[in-house]
């Protein structure tokens, strides 16, 4: 009953409103009571004539005058419009009749298919982590169905991982893999300022129907506003919660981590904070850790949340300033590389730079000779693959750098593998001890 009372004492009994003082850019400034508002508050506009209302959002305070950003365009207001407070916080009521739908930032189904039913119980959009005290541990290896992240760099159950990448090297496709691949018993994808043409490409050619139906999946494209790309990751979340709480093993994907960031430090400089490292203002920095946290196991006894995030690295540095923050708060990062896709090996996963911080506790003990062998030779082969290239290395100088000769192209098939093809957990192990021609224990 709580969370019904807290939903009621959020809205608004009696109708309060101030008025539009001033419009800048996206920035909305709005005279009235003050101490009805607050941040996060939910107002609508009214500008008076045949147009809806616009929905806005308090993201600060300046002098006497609340500063309000929209979730859509401006056409329309003027000074002195109406702005209603229609809540103190947003919510949403999600429910088991959500999987198999498509929604956007606000929970309101785009996908044709008719209204969405809502749960009985609300959840704020903005909640707390489970304190770190009363979380469970992560739970076993969890099989994503892609061999190069099955055998190097081994996920669990609860565990958050980062795909870091830049633009074209192939990171929707490996997240459509993990999608349609991953054992799980709901996935909740998160697609954050995509762009509106590869929308309906991923849930019809990369989920498919039969991901679908297991799937919720939240959408905030790019030319929305940045409330809404903002809100559509908070969303994210929170269904992802909704399940993890009814006891499901929840795969939570998001795409991307970087637009969030972007959105975030547009809010921030509108409002007036200062820029710092690359533009990005302070409360991004603050807002990241309090989004990804969220994600984890959950309270002992309940489900757990397993988080795949896409990080867009500007100019292929994988030292930019989301990209490091994001790195440093998850549990582990998988690195893709524009030299590994432009020779044609997909998905162009680094094994080498790729860390899951939960290895080698995760994996069969009688596996890790298997798996420490094959970097072995992967890390010899790429010292030395300039000389090789160069025709400099003789043959029989060092026994290693041959054997890393001989083994580096079944080695480099084995991490290769196709848009549809699926590669079990234990498959995987053996597959790479046949290759290696080594006897797993």
């Amino acid at each position: 009953m709580k969370p019904l009372f807290a939903e009621i004492d959020s809205l608004m009994g009696t109708e309060i409103y101030g008025r539009v003082v001033a419009v800048q850019g996206l920035l909305v400034e709005v005279a009235g009571p003050l101490h009805e508002m607050s941040v996060g508050a939910r107002l609508l506009i009214d500008s008076g004539e045949e147009r809806p209302p616009v929905s806005a959002e308090v993201v600060g305070f300046r002098d006497d005058h609340a500063l309000c950003m929209p979730f859509a365009g401006l056409e329309g207001v003027r000074m002195g419009c109406r702005a209603i407070i229609s809540a103190r916080e947003s919510s949403v009521h999600p429910a088991h009749s959500w999987l198999g739908r498509v929604v956007n930032a606000m929970g309101e189904p785009i996908d044709g298919k008719g209204d969405l039913p809502n749960g009985e119980t609300p959840r704020f959009l903005r909640s707390a982590p489970p304190p770190a005290s009363q979380r469970a541990r992560v739970g076993a290896p969890l099989d994503l169905g892609v061999r190069a992240l099955n055998t190097f760099v081994t996920c669990c159950e609860g565990q958050r991982m980062g795909i870091f990448a830049g633009s074209g090297v192939g990171k929707s496709v490996l997240m459509s893999m993990l999608a349609r691949n991953t054992q799980c018993d709901v996935a909740v994808i998160g697609l954050i300022g995509e762009r509106g043409r590869e929308v309906q490409e991923f849930i019809e050619d990369d989920l498919g129907d039969t991901g679908l139906a297991r799937s919720v999946v939240v959408v905030a494209t790019s030319d929305e506003s940045v409330l809404m790309r903002r809100q559509a990751a908070y969303l994210t979340m929170t269904v992802a919660e909704h399940f993890r709480d009814e006891g499901a093993n929840v795969l939570c994907m998001m795409d991307s981590v970087t637009r969030f960031a972007m959105a975030q430090r547009e809010i921030g400089l509108s409002i007036g904070e200062p820029p710092t490292s690359k533009g990005y203002t302070p409360t991004v920095f603050t807002e990241l850790p309090r989004l990804l946290e969220r994600a984890g196991p959950g309270k002992v006894g309940t489900g757990s949340i397993t988080g795949l995030f896409t990080v867009l690295v500007e100019g292929d540095n994988h030292n930019e300033p989301v990209a490091d923050a994001v790195r440093g708060i998850l549990d582990g990062h998988v690195v893709m590389e524009r030299g590994i896709a432009e020779r044609g090996r997909y998905p162009a996963i680094n094994v080498l730079k790729s860390i899951s911080r939960t290895m080698p506790r995760c994996v069969p003990s009688e596996h890790l000779p298997v798996l420490r062998r094959a970097k072995q030779l992967l890390s010899t082969y790429t010292d030395m693959e300039e000389l090789i290239r160069l025709g400099a290395y003789r043959k029989g100088s060092d026994p290693m750098v041959d054997e890393a000769i001989a083994k580096f192209g079944k080695i480099d098939d084995f991490l290769n593998q196709q848009k549809d093809e699926c590669t079990s957990l234990a498959e995987g192990y053996r597959q790479l001890a046949n290759l290696l021609e080594m006897t797993p224990g």
